[in-house]
């Protein structure tokens, strides 16, 4: 198998970035379009009634998927750093020890889910008209995410061994077959829901054997390696974990950030809209992933190149690659945001037809609901550079501050204040909070170094 030459140590910063985004960013979009594309064949075989019932369901796969990237950025931090010092072995060993731990995590989550799919549904907010339609697309779309979570975790190190073009076409064939699949089961088959749900459980099994394939057979250096058994073996699996979700935290609360957003929204869509408002709501929330994996691509790009150079102390470089990650992040934050604001109805009009009562509320929605993205995309991106160096702290503050401490309440006062207005413009002020507060960390963090070379002088 051909692989990339890079070299992260002496290539080009600007160079390097853009070797890893491109397929990054294609890859992640990719992802996105198996989500998107049930939404779009869900909501034109089968109404909008069963884009809110997948809507209900898609929350606690992101949080699965959270730990699946936790455990990948994890990994590869260490990885990196442990690649940069010569220590191969070890490299293969945290990777392995993420995958394993990974599997039996899921392997526990869907036992507990899916013993009543009907009191699941209902806790995530299902109402009595929906249910049925939540039974139907839950099994398959819950047991997706085994795979997901193997290529969660294995594209961080299928392009950390050099190859990520390769990590692009585990996501850019899964995509292409969900688009295949999802025509044929709803529409000649008439599956309806479960059918979009089936699709995107085959397309996911596709991309997790790619993953797996590479992992274990076709990687230059970073293959998996047999995990020992012993409790010496045990007690370290547990501590490289323990160190690995340390430093990939703020990752999980990144994805969890999306099953909070879903959750709340759909709950109070739910109580001032109605199913309608659900229903509204479910598009914008099938192109919000979109935004995330910007987002996330732009981290995933710089961090093997910020880890790499942390490891050999090189901050030059390092500084340098998270400047060209910042300038990115926004420019694509604007350019995410005039789509929105600019083509409502035309986006809303691929999941439904304009003029039902849901995609009204939608299209009305759209342009304040994307006041958030500028400011979601320079997070996550900021976020992914304190992973990248090991400052678990402020990573974890802020992944806390836009995904909980001020997501929740600005669901649950906004809309007191400003109606259904306030559901929409929830997201953008949780958001533009957060990165006042990661811009004057920022600012104080260089005040303080001013005034250690001051009185160094």
């Amino acid at each position: 198998m051909k692989r990339d030459a890079i070299d992260l140590g002496t290539l080009s910063v600007p160079a390097l970035f853009r070797i890893y985004l491109v397929p990054t960013l294609l890859g992640m979009l990719s992802l996105c379009a198996v989500t998107a594309t049930d939404g779009i064949f869900v909501g034109r075989g089968c109404g909008s009634d069963a884009l809110a019932a997948v809507n209900i369901c898609i929350a606690p796969t992101m949080v699965m998927m959270g730990i699946g990237l936790m455990l990948g950025v994890g990994a590869s931090v260490v990885a990196s750093i442990h690649m940069a010092n010569d220590n191969v072995k070890a490299a293969r060993l945290n990777i392995t020890q993420s995958l394993v731990v990974a599997t039996i995590v899921v392997g526990l989550f869907l036992v507990i889910s899916l013993s009543r799919t009907g009191l699941t549904g209902r806790i995530l907010g299902s109402s009595d008209s929906l249910i049925h339609l939540v039974k139907a697309y839950m099994p398959w779309i819950f047991g997706a995410c085994m795979f997901q979570v193997w290529c969660a975790i294995g594209l961080f190190v299928v392009r950390l061994d050099g190859s990520p073009k390769y990590a692009m076409w585990c996501n850019v064939l899964p995509g292409l077959m969900n688009v295949v699949l999802d025509y044929v089961f709803i529409f000649p088959l008439g599956m309806g829901v479960r059918g979009a749900a089936l699709a995107t459980f085959l397309s996911c099994m596709a991309g997790g054997i790619m993953v797996m394939c590479y992992l274990g057979w076709f990687a230059s250096s970073l293959r998996l390696i047999r995990v020992k058994l012993s409790r010496r073996s045990l007690a370290l699996t547990l501590r490289n974990i323990g160190y690995q979700c340390k430093i990939g935290i703020s990752a999980l609360l990144g994805e969890a950030t999306m099953g909070v957003l879903m959750l709340m929204g759909n709950l109070m869509f739910m109580r001032y809209m109605g199913d309608d408002g659900v229903g509204a709501f479910s598009i914008a929330c099938y192109y919000c992933p979109f935004v995330f994996m910007i987002g996330n691509a732009i981290a995933q790009s710089a961090q093997p190149i910020i880890s790499y150079n942390y490891g050999l102390g090189q901050n030059v470089r390092v500084r340098a690659t998270e400047r060209l990650a910042i300038i990115t992040a926004v420019v694509c934050g604007l350019a995410v945001t005039g789509a929105f604001v600019f083509f409502p109805k035309s986006m809303v009009g691929l999941f439904l037809d304009p003029t039902t009562p849901a995609a009204g509320i939608a299209i009305a929605g759209f342009p304040e609901y994307s006041a958030a993205f500028v400011f979601f995309i320079f997070n996550l991106t900021a976020i992914g550079y304190f992973q990248s160096v090991e400052k678990v702290v402020p990573s974890v503050v802020f992944a806390l501050l836009r995904g909980v401490v001020l997501l929740v309440p600005s669901f649950m006062l906004l809309p007191m204040a400003l109606g259904g207005d306030g559901i929409w413009l929830a997201l953008a002020f949780s958001e533009c909070a957060t990165s006042v507060v990661i811009v004057g960390y920022y600012m104080y963090g260089r005040w303080r170094r001013g005034q250690t070379v001051i009185h160094q002088m």
